[in-house]
């Protein structure tokens, strides 16, 4: 497995390779969007409030979760619900309702967040033909204020889900936090580090699994701000379903 870039079509090495990785120039080009437009959302992440279901005692990690289902071009904010995941797919945290603050209008209201949604939503329907996207969205910020964060806590995984996609917002005065995808049936895999913001990778969630190594400060305020978003053809994930 060797780490896939666009070549110009996104959909096409996504359904051959099972991820793709797209510089922010490509994500603008994709979404018809301004990356200008996206950084000014950027200082949001600095309101985020503490995740406070760590299983693991950690108190290194901030975030806000909201659902949308996009469909026939148009993208629609569902009413606030918990995050849920079977004990299969999150073995750390699955089995319980999250509650997390939503995430804000001022992020849910800016147009450029319609485009990125929608966008990347119209990129994935172009690698499998669906209909209608059930969106979970949430805002992460790792920090190593009080030591080591781990973006990923419940390890290498899939989430359940269609397609993911990791977006990177900042990445500032840490070490490690590389990502790391497997194939989900084989032994190949890659390994890199997303620096660039607004860098995307998209992932085939039935066909790999993915993890980010933890971070460690290396200066003042050291935090990574990803934007994690989950697509569903057959509704959000709820127990019994």
């Amino acid at each position: 497995m060797k780490l896939s870039r666009s070549n110009g079509d996104a959909a096409a090495t996504l359904r051959d390779a099972g991820c793709v990785l797209l510089q922010p120039a490509e994500l603008a080009e994709q979404c018809q969007l301004q990356l200008a437009d996206l950084a000014s959302l950027a200082p949001t992440w600095n309101h985020l409030p503490r995740d406070t279901y760590l299983r693991d005692g950690g108190r290194y990690r901030f975030r806000r979760h909201s659902c949308f289902i996009y469909e026939r071009g148009a993208l629609q904010m569902t009413p606030h619900r918990a995050h849920w995941q079977p004990i299969e797919y999150n073995a750390l945290h699955g089995g319980m309702e999250r509650w997390f603050e939503p995430i804000t209008a001022e992020v849910v209201q800016a147009p450029v967040w319609t485009l990125l949604l929608g966008g990347i939503g119209e990129l994935l329907a172009r690698a499998r033909s669906v209909p209608r996207w059930y969106i979970e969205a949430h805002q992460f910020r790792i920090d190593t204020a009080e030591g080591i964060g781990r973006p990923t806590p419940e390890g290498a995984h899939r989430d359940g889900v269609d397609f993911v996609a990791v977006i990177l917002a900042n990445r500032f005065n840490v070490r490690g936090g590389e990502t790391r995808v497997f194939e989900a049936e084989g032994i190949s895999g890659v390994r890199f580090t997303m620096s660039a913001p607004w860098s995307v990778l998209l992932l085939d969630d039935a066909r790999v699994i993915h993890e980010t190594t933890p971070i460690q400060n290396d200066g003042p305020g050291g935090v990574r701000d990803t934007l994690v978003l989950t697509f569903r053809e057959h509704g959000f994930q709820a127990p019994g379903i």
